[in-house]
This record gives C-alpha cells, structure tokens and sequence, in this order.
C-alpha cells in the first residue's frame, strides 16, 4: 500500500464518485486531505472522511483562487468537472462555456490558488482528471467535452516542463472509458465496460508516491474490455 503519511492532499470535486474512491485510499495511505467541492457532496464527504480544512467553493469563481491560498498542500488532485454530449451541429456557445467552465476553468483556479506554497516549498504535485476521448484525441458527440479534456492535459504536462526544474510535477490520469457509478449503472453500461473507481483511486496514490527520479507525467487506465 502507497505510504502518504507525510503529505497534505488537496482534493476537488468531493463526494463525487471517483473523488470519494481517492479520499478513502488518501486516508488508507495516511495522507492529510483537504476537501474541496459544494452543497450536500461536500457535506456527505467531510462526515465521511477525517480533513484538516472542508472548503465550500465554487471553482469558477476567481475569488476561490485567494480563498485556496490560505492552505499550503504538497499535492493537488482535481476532479472536479463535468461530462455532456451533443450533436455538432446543434452545439451552442452556453455549451462550450459550460464544459471549458467546468472542466477548465476549475483547474485553473485551483492550480493558481496551490501553485504559490508549491514553489515557495520547491516540491508539490499537481494532479488532473482528463478522458479517454482526450488521449484518442477524439469524441464523436462529445467534441466539447473531448476539447475541454484535451485542454486539461496539455495546460498540465505545459506546467510540468515549465515548472519540474523548480520541484513542481505534473501528472494527467485518464480513465480509458467510463467510471463505475450508479448513473453509469442506470444508463445500461455493463459492469465489465467499466473501469472500478478504487482501482483508479490506487493509481492516483501510485503516481503520487514516484519520486522525482522515477515520476509519472501521465497515466491511462483501462476497463476490462
């Protein structure tokens, strides 16, 4: 098991499905975990797990930039987002902002609230959520939100060669299809085309543990078929 008794974690998008998997192997491994999400997910996963801060924040909002600079973490792991479809043609501009917004824009703030400790510290790890349609470079009814992932992956791996020289790394984890939860249940996916959420929590706290020497930029995990 991944030993994070030393570090401070903070993780966006609590409560989610694939954060709440994260936050029980962070606990697991014995890191200090800072929980950062909204409303009743939040509320649900601060009962759930032991956290030094519980931040209420809406990650669109440059304000949450100054409120996360109140807390020194040595890793960032951001879940926060959202998925959507649409036809092409019938895509709108409310569509693009929402999926940029949610997926984007949430990493950029949080990224600006870390990044100032970090490199004051001269260590830290910044860790995003991408898509497989990102890795393929393609998402038929998706394009949006394979535009949106995409631009996640490459804002971290820019950050990590900008940055790694200064002790700041960056890592892209990309879940190759869809996660187990409940409305993937609902929707009719068949329990062997999803990927389980606790093993995608174990390589999160995999790549979390690479020393410098040996780290991991990017990382694509897979379903069973």
């Amino acid at each position: 098991m991944a030993n994070l008794g030393s570090s401070t974690v903070m993780l966006t998008g609590a409560g989610g499905a694939l954060a709440t998997a994260i936050a029980q192997e962070l606990e697991d491994a014995g890191a200090q975990i800072v929980l950062v999400g909204r409303g009743e997910a939040l509320a649900k996963a601060a009962d759930r797990f032991p956290a030094t801060e519980v931040i209420d924040v809406d990650l669109t909002d440059p304000a949450s930039v100054e409120l996360l600079r109140k807390v020194k973490v040595d890793t960032l792991v951001h879940t926060a987002g959202a998925f959507s479809m649409q036809d092409a043609q019938k895509a709108t501009t409310a569509d693009l902002n929402a999926m940029f917004g949610a997926n984007m824009m949430t990493l950029f703030h949080a990224v600006q609230g870390v990044l100032p400790s970090m490199l004051k510290q001269k260590d830290g790890l910044i860790m995003g959520v991408s898509a497989g349609q990102a890795a393929r470079l393609s998402g038929p009814r998706a394009a949006l939100y394979t535009a949106s992932k995409s631009a996640v992956s490459a804002y971290i791996l820019s950050l990590h060669d900008e940055l790694k020289a200064k002790g700041v790394r960056g890592c892209v984890l990309y879940p190759m299809g869809a996660i187990d939860t409940p409305t993937n249940r609902d929707a009719g996916m068949s329990w062997d085309s999803l990927i389980d959420p606790r093993g995608l929590a174990k390589s999160v706290a995999h790549a979390l543990t690479r020393p410098d020497r040996a780290h991991v930029t990017e990382l694509k995990v897979y379903p069973d078929v």
